[in-house]
């Protein structure tokens, strides 16, 4: 095994990018990035080993890829695009180097997707694997924040939803190579980030979240952020073609799968109705009164029941 510092030389030589907004990378204590007249948005997610991912199912490269997604579709949310990145890793005292290039390879993939270089991290050992990524990035036209949904408002969603809950699910019970579900277990180990659309979505949208923690949840979120209620359609919700059986054949309901599932990272906002393409946004609903509250109805008009998205600190 190797030492600290041949270890991040390693990893040096494999997320090594030339960036023109990036004037000292990694191998300082600091990386520099070229300065910047626009609004710039940064943040930080972390994916832990037994809470966020589990090895008994997932290559070290997904969970890599996974982690930088995460923070990644924070930037997209907000309009931006990824400028660099931070990685920092902890690592169990077993794990091996070839384990770490995996890892990285992983990182690399991700950060190559996104167009966003790895700039620099931390490295260091620990009771479990656990990636810590942050993301800067910056917003060519303006920030969208959650606070600006408006009453009358349509709500949005950019692609389709329970696809990535699915998968997990699928991927738990032994699953992953039955065809059935081939499609919503792509979605779950390697999710992309909406940066492809983010700009167009802060063209039209007067707030936006990133679906992390489920649609409803993450709704709830900007909801509260904007002093306002929302209805949402169960029969607009967009689902893969084929997802609703595929979800019946593991006896899950799909449409709870799209409300509360999670980990789908697209981006949901709301809009004036007629100012979102239809090839940008699937419509799901309207945004309504603080007081009116937040609900789910079905085909017939009738409220629907609802579940919770993820909580790192709800009882299990």
């Amino acid at each position: 095994m190797s030492s600290e510092f041949a270890r991040i030389a390693q990893i040096e030589a494999v997320l090594r990018r030339e960036s023109r907004e990036v004037s000292l990378s990694i191998g300082d204590d600091c990386a520099v990035l070229a300065p910047s007249d626009k609004p710039r948005v940064w943040t930080v997610d972390a994916a832990v080993q037994g809470v966020h991912f589990s090895r008994d199912y997932m290559a070290l490269e997904d969970i890599a890829y996974r982690a930088f997604m995460a923070a990644a579709s924070d930037v997209a949310a907000m309009g931006g695009r990824a400028v660099a990145a931070l990685s920092a890793l902890i690592l169990p005292s077993t794990f091996s180097d070839a384990e770490l290039q995996q890892l990285v390879l992983g990182l690399a993939r991700a950060s190559d997707d996104c167009a966003c270089p790895i700039v620099g991290g931390n490295l260091a050992r620990g009771g479990e694997l656990s990636l810590t990524t942050s993301v800067l990035g910056e917003c060519p036209s303006h920030v969208i924040t959650r606070s600006g949904a408006r009453l009358g408002d349509g709500l949005f969603v950019t692609g389709t939803l329970g696809g990535a809950a699915l998968g997990l699910r699928a991927l738990s019970a032994g699953r992953a190579n039955d065809p059935t579900f081939a499609h919503e277990v792509a979605r779950f180990l390697r999710p992309r980030a909406r940066l492809d659309c983010a700009l167009e979505v802060a063209a039209c949208a007067t707030a936006a979240i990133d679906i992390s923690d489920g649609l409803m949840q993450d709704l709830e979120h900007l909801c509260r952020a904007s002093h306002v209620g929302a209805r949402v359609e169960a029969s607009a919700l967009p689902l893969l073609e084929g997802f609703a059986d595929a979800a019946r054949a593991l006896s899950l309901d799909p449409i709870a799968l799209a409300l509360d599932g999670g980990e789908d990272y697209q981006i949901l906002f709301s809009a004036p109705r007629t100012q979102v393409p239809a090839e940008l946004g699937r419509w799901i609903g309207t945004i309504t009164r603080q007081r009116d509250g937040v609900h789910v109805l079905d085909a017939h008009g009738n409220e629907r029941p609802r579940g919770r998205g993820f909580d790192h600190f709800a009882d299990s």
